[in-house]
């Protein structure tokens, strides 16, 4: 009840973690100043439980102990301030959704005057369906259905004719086309030529002439609206303007006290209806109030448009706008925001190199804070702030002003920072905006820092932040210490790494040279056993078709022929005078002398016997009877 947080297993974690001490861990969640469990004794402790009461004699007769106990948990009267419960709604609608966040004290009349504007509806013809007890009427409490956090309901229309498919592509494209509006500015006599889409309102025109003539859209006087256009909350689409072109006349009113008449008296022209945000601002503008006086209501007067869009799908786009619209309202020197999400702006500030990250500064803008003006003019645009958060923070913004957008915020949050950080943001009040959020990054989660309200000065806020940046710069240089030394071991691992792999390429070349080698030489050795066993297969052969040697007592003639090898030996046969040369050359083969590498050399007279033809006898060559030849290997 006093936290809101109704998931079981985070309880008991925040209880474990306050040892069990139920005010302590209540404590722990919920800010000082929004409302505590406060015990009778103050921080006192108990050395046993108190209760009953006899609890009251024993504690003021015990002395504090630092050791653990019980603190008095007293009854529920004690709480100082209860925290609203907030019930998140997803209302479905045809083809739409709304999401809705009120708190417990709220009627279901309260969710159809939202859904209302959502979906320009009308309260009274809505059915509110999906209820858990049955049906409701719009008088009826939240707080007594018992409803848990989040809950899911549709609204049907019994009488309201359902969208005709008809129409819907001509409403459609009229939504997409542009309108040229020629405003003339009565007073000087000039002409503005302004593009608008179908899709923009008759408000958003009448502010813009505002930007453009000064004129506040309270005291605008127009002249060429179309009968059709009824309600300043209608698209220029189904307004009834002339397409591509139409032309419109502003003034200003004649005096306040006629402005203040005519609007009493039609309070339901749409053509005069302005923003009621700015009224109060606008006349006393208008009677010579100093802004100073009026810094109060003067913030909320100067918006323009909105800081950022609600239910805006793209969170970068919606920073585009917040950025534009800060500089429009403040000028240009400010804090250079980080246009992205807010997972972007964790991955630029706390993911980078030790040495270049950041502390994260989250700027939360609430229009209705009586602070914000003063804030954002006189210290977060103040150059001293400026040039220190562009140095050493990346800052990133987001507007609180909208529900939708609050509760998409403290959705992130809860997410990134815990139940905790969203609950203390949760708990503050309007007029403690704008908060200024310092984050630092850390190796298992997202700290924050500080939480800085609007309520501060230029000094103090230089102050937290440097004091943010002091803790910061320890942990940074013990990271940027533990990034050095992880980065020279992996250094040494790739050298490491890098030598080895040098290594194992130099063995495998090593080892493919010593194959190649191993390769060649057998290959070589195949090629030499080859050739010996050709030669000896020729030599065989040569040999076995020699004639047989004649012997010494043959009536024939014989010639015999003694022969000198290389190395000295010699071998002697005899043959026939008759036999050819060539029968002398096929001998000398089979000794494994062939003729093609060797040649036959006679003595006296020194000759080739070689280069003779070998079809002679040895007669005719002059080897007979017998003569002594020397085997010389050819060059």
């Amino acid at each position: 009840a006093c936290t809101g947080i109704e998931n079981i297993d985070e309880a008991i974690t925040l209880l474990e973690q306050n040892n069990w001490d139920l005010v302590a861990a209540i404590n722990g969640v919920i800010p000082q100043e929004n409302g505590i469990l406060q015990s009778e004794y103050g921080v006192e402790t108990l050395h046993g439980p108190a209760y009953g009461p006899t609890s009251h004699s024993a504690a003021a007769s015990s002395a504090p102990s630092s050791s653990s106990a019980f603190r008095h948990v007293v009854p529920s009267r004690q709480i100082v301030e209860r925290q609203p419960r907030m019930l998140d709604f997803r209302v479905e609608y045809r083809d739409r959704n709304v999401d809705v966040v009120l708190e417990d004290s709220s009627t279901v009349g309260e969710i159809k005057h939202i859904l209302e504007n959502e979906l320009q509806i009308p309260a009274s013809k809505m059915l509110l369906k999906g209820w858990k007890t049955g049906d409701v009427d719009d008088s009826t409490v939240l707080k007594s259905l018992h409803l848990p956090k989040n809950n899911s309901l549709y609204v049907l229309t019994p009488d309201l004719p359902p969208p005709s498919s008809s129409h819907s592509g001509p409403l459609q494209e009229s939504l997409n086309q542009n309108f040229m509006l020629i405003v003339t500015h009565r007073e000087v006599q000039r002409e503005y030529n302004l593009n608008f889409s179908g899709s923009s309102t008759i408000q958003e025109v009448k502010r813009n002439v505002y930007d453009l003539t000064s004129i506040p859209v309270r005291h605008q006087l127009w002249e060429g609206w179309p009968p059709s256009a009824t309600d300043d909350s209608m698209t220029l689409a189904v307004s009834g303007l002339t397409f591509p072109c139409h032309r419109l006349t502003v003034g200003r009113r004649s005096s306040p006290v006629q402005t203040r008449e005519q609007s009493e008296e039609q309070c339901t022209d749409v053509h005069m209806v302005s923003d009621s945000d700015g009224d109060d601002f606008e006349d006393a503008t208008e009677f010579g109030v100093d802004d100073g006086e009026m810094f109060g209501v003067a913030s909320s007067a100067l918006r323009k448009s909105p800081m950022m869009p609600e239910n805006a799908e793209n969170e970068g786009d919606a920073l585009l706008q917040f950025t534009a619209e800060f500089s429009s309202r403040y000028g240009d020197c400010h804090p250079v925001y980080f246009i992205g999400s807010l997972e972007a702006a964790f991955q630029e500030a706390f993911y980078g190199k030790a040495r270049d990250r950041k502390l994260l500064a989250i700027y939360l803008h609430h229009d209705e804070s009586v602070l914000t003006n003063v804030f954002c003019s006189q210290m977060l645009c103040a150059e001293s702030i400026v040039s220190y958060l562009s140095q050493n923070f990346i800052t990133w913004a987001w507007d609180m002003t909208k529900e939708a957008n609050r509760a998409r915020f403290l959705t992130m949050c809860t997410r990134h920072f815990g139940s905790v950080v969203a609950q203390t943001i949760r708990t503050q009040k309007t007029d403690q905006f704008p908060l200024f959020l310092i984050i630092m990054g850390k190796r298992s989660s997202n700290e924050v820092l500080n939480v800085i309200q609007g309520n501060t000065t230029v000094d103090e806020l230089m102050m937290r932040l440097m004091a943010a940046v002091e803790i910061f710069s320890a942990q940074q240089q013990e990271d940027i210490k533990d990034e050095d030394e992880r980065e020279a071991r992996e250094n040494v691992k790739r050298e490491q790494d890098e030598a080895y792999r040098i290594s194992l390429e130099a063995d495998r070349a090593k080892r493919e040279a010593q194959e190649r080698e191993m390769a060649e030489q057998f290959r070589l050795e195949q090629i030499r056993k080859e050739q010996e066993e050709e030669r000896e297969a020729i030599r065989l052969s040569l040999e076995q078709s020699l004639p047989p040697e004649p012997k010494e007592e043959s009536t024939e003639s014989v010639s015999k022929l003694r022969i000198r090898t290389p190395s000295g030996e010699f071998f002697e046969r005899r043959f026939l005078a008759s036999s050819k040369l060539q029968v002398v050359f096929d001998f000398v083969a089979s000794k494994g002398y062939p003729w093609e590498e060797y040649k036959l050399l006679g003595t006296f007279p020194r000759r080739d016997v070689t280069q003779l033809d070998p079809n002679k006898s040895l007669l005719e060559v002059k080897l007979y009877p017998q003569e002594t030849l020397f085997l010389e290997a050819k060059e």
